[in-house]
């Protein structure tokens, strides 16, 4: 019996045959995807392509697919958000995975490496601004992941019920799931890069612990982030990505990792003193090895 296809409301396809929010096709899409949040980001990355074969722009997502070497790679801006990354990282998905012209779901699946370039706030005052963390698991203060049937490993359970224990949130409305990124690529970058936990937060305000006329719900989460220690291993930054980047490219069989540099360090107030100088840092230090996949 020959597969049912998926419905144009479903997969929303373009006239022109991209998906509909990257307005990608899917022979622009490399199998190394790199994505940061900032549209204006994507071209900072890629002025270190040997070449450029295509570009495209919809909205906030912007991608330039091109070549480091021999390494063909894709960048991609997914704005800000774990529902941002949901749009992003389903659709990166099916242009790797579903057949267009069919709608139907390839049986061979292509497996994606899709690591994030992005910025975060520390957590930990050993770790200074404009250092890089690599997240090791992501703790989702974000809901996403609770609308797929994600099934959570023994150690994502039993660090999702030891943070839930930790902060207070027993029967609270807000209830954190627990996502590991891809191992191979956590110890790929390594090298001078810190590791640590890190926290995904739905905004930049509240739930960061950010006050300016609104009164916060829990006013000590962030104290009970910051503390918290499993395994030996502590929170290190917090952001908005990395839960939802985990625990979509774990259900959907891709390879995922989310490196940040510190701009701001939330225990010591500081601050960096040149952004645009420590994110160009780390994309400089990350191609390489990007390339080396």
């Amino acid at each position: 019996m020959l597969p049912e296809p998926i419905a144009p409301s479903e997969l929303v396809i373009t006239p022109h045959g991209t998906i509909y929010h990257l307005d990608l096709h899917p022979d622009q899409l490399a199998d190394t995807v790199i994505t940061v949040g900032d549209p204006g980001r994507v071209a900072t990355v890629s002025q270190y392509f040997d070449a450029i074969e295509s570009k495209a722009a919809h909205r906030e997502f912007v991608s330039h697919t091109g070549r480091v070497g021999s390494k063909r790679l894709t960048v991609l801006s997914t704005g800000i958000g774990p529902d941002n990354i949901d749009i992003a990282f389903n659709e990166l998905d099916a242009l790797a995975n579903i057949d267009f012209e069919t709608r139907t779901v390839r049986p061979e699946k292509r497996r994606l490496n899709i690591i994030r370039l992005g910025t975060c706030g520390g957590l930990q005052p050993e770790i200074p601004v404009d250092s890089l963390v690599a997240s090791s698991f992501g703790i989702g203060l974000d809901n996403l992941m609770h609308y797929y049937a994600y099934e959570a490993n023994p150690e994502e359970f039993f660090i999702q019920n030891e943070f839930i224990k930790h902060a207070g949130l027993e029967n609270m409305p807000v209830q954190p799931y627990v996502a590991e990124g891809a191992i191979r690529l956590r110890n790929h970058f390594s090298d001078g890069i810190h590791a640590g936990m890190t926290a995904t937060c739905p905004g930049f305000y509240g739930p960061q612990g950010r006050i300016l006329r609104l009164p916060l719900a829990y006013p000590n989460l962030i104290n009970a982030i910051s503390s918290f220690e499993c395994r030996g291993e502590l929170v290190a930054n917090f952001e908005m990505e990395t839960s939802a980047m985990y625990g979509l490219a774990n259900m959907l069989g891709h390879h995922s990792l989310s490196v940040s540099v510190i701009v701001a360090q939330r225990s010591t107030g500081h601050f960096t003193k040149d952004g645009a100088a420590a994110v160009d840092a780390m994309i400089r230090k990350c191609l390489p090895l990007l390339e080396a996949l």
